[in-house]
């Protein structure tokens, strides 16, 4: 049995220049047995417009710890289903098992841990006849290992947090308020 009951991580890597792939993966670990294991368990259902699928490498190659993705963004045409259950969703189950490889996941309790991720995909994707795809899986490998990093190591920490806040602000307050 698993001491991990409920740690959260998130990560943002930006796109190349001219594309829309930045990723930002949200991700809730915890065991089977928790609440993360309750939440994972009650998302077997669909729900329209924000498909929720297992993540997988390929055919016949689910990920462990079994871990769900969901889109933050509506779905509204198959380019974009295509490409949320294509490259992002196997740059996300290779991130998996690297950090399975990396021991930033704990190989032996495995399949006594389940992960959530909620997963950004631009809807512009769906419509650039100039899509990265290399760029898109880029994004979303390193976006979804540093987000699983940042989990399981509890970063950032209060003090960081703390230490930071009069250094750090978000992107959409630049001009709105000053520190």
């Amino acid at each position: 049995m698993t001491d991990i009951w409920f740690r959260t991580g998130e990560a943002t890597v930006l796109a190349a220049e001219g594309q829309a792939t930045d990723a930002m993966p949200e991700v809730v670990i915890g065991s089977v047995r928790g609440p993360v294991g309750q939440a994972f368990a009650s998302m077997m259902g669909q729900v329209k417009g924000h498909t929720r699928m297992f993540v997988v490498r390929d055919l016949n190659q689910a990920v462990r710890p079994a871990t769900m993705m969901t889109t933050k963004v509506t779905i509204k045409n198959m380019a974009y289903a295509e490409l949320l259950g294509g490259v992002v969703q196997a740059a996300m189950g290779d991130a998996i098992v690297d950090c399975l490889i990396e021991d930033i996941l704990p190989k032996d309790q495995a399949d006594e841990l389940c992960m959530i991720i909620t997963v950004w995909l631009d809807p512009r994707c769906a419509e650039d006849e100039n899509l990265d795809h290399k760029d898109l899986y880029r994004t979303n490998y390193e976006a979804t290992k540093l987000a699983i990093s940042r989990a399981m190591t509890g970063s950032p920490t209060v003090e960081e947090l703390i230490a930071n806040r009069k250094t750090v602000k978000h992107y959409a307050l630049d001009g709105v308020i000053a520190y």
